[in-house]
């Protein structure tokens, strides 16, 4: 059934459906929505009081829905088809990551699954979407941090917390470029109302840095001298044949250590063109 394309001047103001609203980025999504004017409705599988809505198809009490923001993981999309269908979407925004370009080689096959999960999932938004004329725009973030609930930069600040260190493999002079999530939240709310529909973009932060002054600013942010020992890369590898045999490490790979070595910078001057959102500088909360 093809539905008529969304006309992006009915957005300013509308009722806004947000899957994945309790987690890290739906969290943050919900408040930029609420302070640019927007209605919410937040869809959760569990009961969790006003405000919210048990995920399912819509039931004749409930108002339609054109635009949803999907915070939730870009491959679990497919459950929700029913009823995205039921409360009548036409602009859809997703989130993906642009770990499907960095982890395509990794040695893990728990990541190799996910980056598969994760072209699957864009894949298939994309096929149905068009199926059903509905718009839609896939985000893509890179390393994603802020307000303590991420897990990587506040992970790496609990480290130096706990132990006064971190250690680096190698030089660990990849490049990053970490979003911040109310950045991201901002481009996914400004997808709404914008053009650039049907593609997706590789969205990031304003600043470039290496993998070792990215945790020299961490260190700096929670006052603590910056204690980075370089343990060489040879030397992880042979640690690791040990700690694989610990259950809590057992996931552990070489290619955790490798990529502090490789850039992971991505372009996000066209999601910048499309949507007008302006990322901040690394600037640890």
């Amino acid at each position: 059934m093809q539905r008529g394309r969304f006309q992006l001047g009915e957005a300013t103001g509308s009722l806004v459906g947000v899957i994945g609203a309790s987690g890290f980025t739906g969290s943050a999504v919900t408040e930029v929505l609420v302070e640019q004017g927007y209605a919410v409705q937040q869809f959760s599988r569990a009961e969790r009081g006003a405000g919210w809505q048990l995920v399912g198809p819509r039931s004749a009490d409930r108002p339609p829905i054109a635009l949803w923001i999907l915070a939730c993981r870009i491959d679990s999309v497919a459950e929700h088809r029913e009823m995205l269908l039921s409360y009548g979407a036409k602009r859809i925004v997703a989130i993906s990551s642009t770990s499907i370009f960095t982890k395509g080689h990794s040695g893990s096959a728990a990541e190799q699954e996910m980056i598969a999960r994760l072209k699957a999932g864009e894949a298939d938004l994309a096929a149905w979407a068009a199926q059903h004329g509905i718009d839609w725009i896939v985000l893509r973030p890179t390393l994603i941090y802020g307000r303590g609930r991420d897990k990587n930069v506040s992970e790496i600040a609990r480290l130096i917390r706990r132990f006064g260190f971190f250690p680096l493999f190698g030089a660990a002079e990849g490049r990053r470029q970490p979003i911040h999530v109310m950045d991201l939240a901002a481009w996914c709310v400004a997808a709404l109302s914008k053009g650039g529909a049907n593609r997706a973009y590789n969205v990031s932060g304003a600043e470039v840095l290496s993998y070792t002054e990215m945790v020299r600013r961490i260190f700096a942010a929670n006052r603590r001298p910056a204690l980075t020992p370089h343990v060489p890369l040879a030397l992880f590898r042979l640690a690791l044949t040990v700690a694989n045999r610990i259950p809590r490490f057992s996931h552990w790979t070489a290619d955790m250590a490798e990529r502090m070595n490789k850039d992971m910078v991505f372009d996000n001057s066209e999601a910048i063109a499309a949507f007008g959102v302006q990322p901040r500088p690394f600037t640890v909360d």
